[in-house]
């Protein structure tokens, strides 16, 4: 067991506070901070390990219902250990809490305002050039998540899908689900 700090009591509002103020910036949604979050719980608090963190998102990505459920497996990780496993479900809870409590409320706010806006020109030239940001946060996420160090020809090969299937939604107009049953079939004859 590698050594890691005791989560306190008095740690939880340093984290609800770390997730509430990453809420508010998810802008595509809860893995476009992953690697906020990594700085934040692994490398500064240490509260979890990088492979609790790699796991809870992992996790939440194959279980079913929303992704952004990792935000409560991190909290379970952070507080069973020191503070029990009583007390894991009630910091579980209050991190996912913080998590899509304010960004929920922004987004129900800034999605009403851009209704009655959305004919404005500086409205629709916000709302085009945040699509390449998303983009971008969701890579930083992909290099923080995947725990690979060496470029092998299978990461290769995967590379080559995914960006395949980027360029073919991007300029066709295939439907993702067909997409998605190509992934899914490379993957179940071991080709990557």
């Amino acid at each position: 067991m590698t050594n890691v700090p005791a989560f306190a009591w008095s740690d939880l509002p340093s984290l609800c506070l770390n997730f509430a103020t990453l809420s508010l910036i998810s802008v595509g949604g809860g893995m476009a901070v992953v690697p906020d979050m990594h700085r934040f719980l692994v490398l500064e608090s240490r509260w979890l390990t990088a492979s609790q963190f790699s796991d809870s998102v992992a996790l939440a990505q194959v279980a079913p219902g929303p992704n952004i459920l990792f935000v409560a497996l991190m909290g379970w990780y952070a507080s069973s250990l020191s503070l029990g496993v009583w007390a894991a479900p009630l910091v579980a809870t209050l991190c996912l809490l913080c998590m899509v409590g304010p960004s929920s409320v922004l987004a129900l706010y800034a999605s009403r305002w851009m209704e009655r806006h959305h004919e404005v020109r500086s409205v629709k030239a916000f709302h085009n050039g945040l699509a390449p940001v998303v983009v971008a946060l969701l890579f930083s996420s992909a290099v923080y998540v995947y725990p690979s160090k060496t470029m092998t020809l299978h990461d290769l090969a995967l590379a080559v899908l995914c960006l395949t299937a980027f360029v073919l939604l991007l300029k066709t107009r295939m439907n993702l689900m067909l997409l998605l049953v190509a992934g899914a079939t490379a993957g179940a004859l071991g080709l990557v």
